[in-house]
């Protein structure tokens, strides 16, 4: 089989056409996963980038794998997607970026590989690295007529004030973006490919993550007024006032992540510009979607189709101002909720799997597909059992988990906000059906009844009514913990016989 595995970043588990958004249009994606297999709970189990996509890579949980921030070093002692690809006999191909912190450990102080976040997952052959200075994309509008000066430039609105939120587009048109370029590099890569052997290519597409602006005719495809308002507490004090970890986030985020020159806070921004963003974004993630439609059909046109197994995620999500919020990380749902289909050719088509699923899953999915032992235990599990129909196996999961780290090593301004310890800034979240529980190494903790507030503005942790709730989940918690601790050396044991392994 070749393996096509997509991840767009930022990108919500509800804003597709297939899971029933009554806005997104995305036809490519429900083409696919119509003859695939969408996964309509399937969350990220860590933010932002790099901790989400270590857990992506590795299938290990953030307590395992302790990329806890974009610069937290993975180790080299992981196994990893591109590393197992290589013992397969592929040539794993990067498209983009993977955010990866490389360990430091074995290289030398001036390594420039130790200035950056953005560096590639070891085991990949770089075909097009395009982390967030775009160069290789502005090089090639360069070359196309276009100059646009740096990344920042590049995004701003034409015959529109810089700093405001607008419908207007960029310099750019709906064929220079980096979606396009990076699928033009695709498919020019892909016709070069042998015809004798299988190929593994990973697209790492930037879109829809922010800077929130789409060139025509995405950018004016939604209106601000025919998109939902934003759920959200009727102030950002009202919202800060559920936890101290709120108040810290609404107060740290400022509006230029989202909009280049925008000044002052995302938790001040009102309903009219929150409306206009999300049918910006709405419009970015058609614009994606165009794209992934000429992927898919040059993998048609090599006559490849009924021999790739194709893979899209995401990241992580976006709160798209929910809770006075835009970005990633932390408690709520509209930050961890992804979209994932599974494309097999061999296996069930058509169908929509509600059962919980977790991106840790990934990384043992795909290790099965291409018949190969990962090097370590991973957390996640197998997906080809729920892919062939078979139902869940009896060990799966009735929950699923994530952790957010919101340590500041480098500036320090959580540990001087909260005056804690590094290690004491994280919390741990399950989530089931019914529940939401959050648990902070130091600060209170968090507990939601899903049924009557799905949206999380009612803590009941302290409620009497609810304590043997807390305490059901905060021992749920503890025994996921107790289990999934790293189980690589764990799981062996030396004998008079030699090495002894089991396998969970």
């Amino acid at each position: 089989m070749n393996i096509l595995f997509i991840t767009a970043d930022q990108w919500r588990g509800d804003c597709t056409g297939y899971a029933g958004h009554p806005l997104v249009e995305t036809p490519n994606l429900d083409a696919l996963a119509a003859d695939g297999i969408a996964f309509l709970n399937h969350y990220a189990q860590a933010a932002p980038c790099s901790p989400a996509r270590a857990a992506l890579y590795t299938g290990l949980y953030q307590m395992n794998n302790r990329v806890c921030r974009n610069g937290s070093p993975l180790a080299d002692r992981f196994d990893n997607i591109a590393k197992a690809a290589r013992r397969a006999g592929y040539d794993p191909t990067l498209f983009g970026y993977t955010d990866v912190s490389l360990d430091p450990t074995n290289r030398h102080p001036n390594d420039p590989d130790l200035t950056t976040y953005e560096g590639v997952l070891p085991g990949f052959t770089t075909r097009v690295k395009l982390p967030e200075h775009e160069k290789a994309w502005l090089s090639w509008l360069r070359s196309n007529g276009l100059e646009l000066g740096g990344s920042d430039d590049a995004h701003l609105p034409v015959d529109a004030p810089p700093g405001v939120v607008t419908s207007a587009p960029p310099a750019y048109d709906a064929d220079q973006t980096q979606s396009a370029f990076l699928a033009n590099e695709f498919i020019r890569w892909l016709t070069e490919q042998d015809s004798e052997r299988h190929w593994f290519a990973h697209l790492s597409f930037i879109r829809p993550h922010p800077p929130f602006i789409v060139p025509a005719p995405y950018n004016t495809m939604f209106s601000p007024d025919e998109v939902t308002a934003p759920t959200r507490a009727v102030s950002p004090d009202a919202e800060a006032a559920q936890h101290p970890f709120l108040e810290y986030m609404l107060e740290s985020v400022n509006r230029d992540s989202f909009i280049p020159a925008a000044e002052g806070k995302v938790a001040f921004w009102g309903e009219r510009d929150l409306r206009q963003i999300k049918a910006t974004y709405y419009g970015m993630i058609a614009e994606v979607d165009a794209q992934l439609g000429r992927v898919f059909e040059a993998v048609r046109e090599r006559g490849d189709w009924e021999e790739t197994i194709i893979v899209f995620t995401s990241d992580h999500a976006e709160m798209m101002g929910d809770h006075h919020m835009l970005g990633k990380g932390g408690y709520f749902d509209g930050s961890q909720h992804i979209p994932l289909i599974v494309r097999h050719p061999k296996e069930a088509r058509g169908r929509r799997v509600e059962t919980f699923t977790e991106s840790i899953d990934i990384f043992p999915t795909l290790l099965e597909a291409m018949d190969v032992e990962p090097m370590h235990e991973p957390d996640g599990r197998s997906l080809l059992p729920l892919i062939r129909g078979e139902g869940p196996p009896e060990y799966w999961r009735d929950a699923v988990h994530w952790e957010f780290d919101f340590r500041d090593v480098a500036r320090g301004s959580a540990e001087n906000w909260f005056e804690l310890k590094s290690n004491l800034l994280n919390m741990a979240v399950v989530r089931t059906d019914r529940w939401k529980y959050v648990h902070f190494a130091k600060l209170p903790p968090l507990l939601f009844d899903l049924k009557a507030d799905p949206h999380n503005f009612r803590n009941l942790a302290s409620d009497p009514a609810h304590a043997a709730i807390r305490i059901e989940m905060a021992e749920r918690l503890l025994s996921w913990r107790a289990q999934h601790l790293d189980q690589t050396l764990a799981l062996k044991e030396l004998t008079p016989d030699g090495v002894v392994t089991r396998r969970i």
